[in-house]
């Protein structure tokens, strides 16, 4: 007689993730993987049971963009992605990966930059490599990780922040940088190309890196240049050629149309594209957020120039003078200041991450109000805001409302957070992203059926990232599992009042191991760092229990 599971899932209606219609059947986990068992289940031995009756039963959601890459080392439990059923978080994206930086100063300035978004532990970094980042969060977080290698730090390493051409022995090492990351367990190469300095690599120089990464198996995961010519489809048509030329799968990330935006085009003629590429031949697929709220660094105002040469020479040009002088007049003259009404610019750009004692009062405010309050231009406040919270983000509507469920429930789209987590006021999507798919694209609105909305957040992007044994529920898979009531489904989460918790899951497994249970958290830490095809083909591990694996590793 077989040993009896661990976790006996009874009663429940079964959602596997593949697309496939419901089904009833029991969910048995053993050595941290799945058995299905249709019929009756009374006489099954198990050390635990679960009434799953009136609940589904889903394989775990995977984030394909999520800036949780320090955050995880001062949260490891990540409440409240687990509450939303997400069981895998895909880090290093934007171009934005925090390893690999060959010194550490320049691995410091780095998180500090981007301390509003994904955290900046008090303790410095002690990682270099993709494989000691990874090393990090095996089994000392909730979540599974997975990770991209982005393009800034490779730029950083071959020609440091300033925004030179990258050719003949500085492009040779981002090549051989990115081979070893593929090999440390990278599952692709994420570009930010409005983040500098991997904003200023030329579309040749990202074709030759996608390249090395696409024949290890790595896809091309890029936030793409939107300034780019008629900053409606150009930028995408550069993404798509980028993936032709170099033979990588493109996914194009957070992938919406702009309520902001200044050309005329609608949403339909962006997704058209897409479908006409892949239609054509080209491994084409793109991820989307749910909610209308946008969010980023506030540097991100600033003029690209201004940013060249790193952190510190962007705080020499703010300290004062005719060059801050010039910054501000810039600001003020962009595109994204014209959109506003000169008496309110920016009223609805909420800030976040100010963490100076002389501005720490204005957390949460919107910049309107941090403008009207202190007295001084709009390019002055963002100049010095900047200037003392090098990390500070702003949260603000983003994608346009109306177009959004296009986006959300096409054929080639998944689903991904894209959240800042940080601050007073971060993005509602990092507490309820997932949840709101559940609750309002397929319960509500009935845009999407439930198998379909749990595809595209559990098999789809298992498959983009070519993991064959998560994000189903299938004899052998791995029990990355979430029980979850549609019915009771609510993602609270607002502009307003983000820090709300999903509701609706009651379990959630990882590999195996409950670190949500009856709706409590456990404080269980299973998750995996898990790694890329390049690291799995040169170590041809053969399919064991997850319980018997991770004893191997110890």
């Amino acid at each position: 007689m077989s040993a009896p599971f661990d976790v006996l899932i009874e009663h429940g209606t079964v959602v596997d993730g593949t697309g496939n219609p419901a089904f009833t059947a029991a969910v048995g986990i053993r050595d941290g993987r799945v058995t299905l068992l249709r019929g009756a289940t009374a006489d099954v031995p198990a050390r635990e049971r679960i009434d799953a009756t009136g609940l589904t039963v889903a394989p775990g959601f995977i984030d394909l963009h999520s800036h949780s890459d320090l955050v995880l080392l001062g949260d490891p439990d990540l409440e409240m992605k687990i509450r939303q059923g997400v069981t895998t978080e895909v880090i290093g994206v934007d171009g934005l990966s925090y390893a690999p930086f060959d010194r550490p100063a320049d691995l410091h300035g780095f998180a500090e930059q981007n301390g509003g978004i994904a955290g900046l532990p008090a303790e410095p970094l002690g990682w270099r490599s993709i494989a000691d980042q990874l090393d990090a969060y095996d089994r000392r977080v909730a979540v599974n990780v997975a990770t991209l290698v982005g393009n800034t730090a490779l730029r950083v390493n071959a020609l440091g922040w300033e925004p030179g051409v990258a050719d003949g022995a500085a492009l040779d090492r981002m090549r051989g940088q990115v081979r070893d990351a593929m090999y440390d367990g990278a599952f692709g190469l994420s570009t930010g190309l409005d983040y500098p300095p991997g904003a200023h690599a030329t579309t040749d120089e990202l074709v030759a890196l996608a390249a090395e990464a696409a024949e290890l198996g790595g896809m091309y995961h890029t936030h793409v240049r939107y300034g780019l010519g008629d900053t409606y489809l150009d930028p995408f048509r550069e993404a798509a050629e980028i993936a032709r030329r170099s033979g990588a799968p493109l996914q194009v990330t957070h992938f919406s149309r702009s309520a902001r935006a200044t050309y005329t085009g609608g949403a339909q003629r962006m997704l058209d594209l897409l479908q006409d590429e892949r239609d054509a031949g080209l491994d084409v697929t793109f991820d989307t957020y749910t909610y209308e709220w946008g969010g980023t660094r506030l540097s991100r105002l600033l003029p690209l120039w201004a940013q060249e040469g790193g952190p510190d020479r962007l705080r020499e040009r703010l300290a004062g003078g005719a060059t801050r002088d010039r910054i501000a007049a810039e600001v003020e003259a962009s595109g994204a200041a014209r959109q506003y009404v000169a008496s309110a610019p920016f009223s609805d750009l909420r800030l976040g991450y100010l963490t100076s004692p002389e501005y720490d009062r204005f957390e949460g405010w919107y910049l309107s109000e941090v403008v009207s309050t202190l007295g001084v231009s709009l390019g002055r406040a963002v100049c010095d805001l900047v200037a003392a919270n090098p990390g500070a983000t702003f949260t603000r509507p983003s994608p346009h409302a109306m177009t959004l469920w296009k986006f959300v429930c096409h054929p080639l789209g998944m689903i991904a957070s894209d959240a800042v987590f940080i601050g007073l006021a971060p993005s509602p999507r990092a507490y309820g992203c997932f949840t709101r798919v559940l609750a309002d694209f397929v319960r509500e609105e009935r845009l999407l059926s439930l198998p379909e909305a749990v595809r595209k957040m559990s098999s789809f992007p298992a498959q983009r990232l070519g993991l064959s044994d998560r994000g189903v529920l299938r004899d052998g898979a791995v029990a990355d599992v979430v029980v979850f009531s549609l019915e009771a489904s609510l993602a609270p989460a607002t502009f307003e009042r983000p820090r709300q918790l999903a509701e609706g899951v009651t379990d959630v497994f990882v590999s195996g191991t409950a670190v949500l249970r009856d709706g409590a958290m456990t404080g269980a830490r299973p998750g995996r760092a898990l790694r890329g095809p390049a690291y799995r083909r040169a170590s041809s591990a053969p399919l064991v229990p997850v319980a018997e694996e991770v004893l191997a590793d110890d």
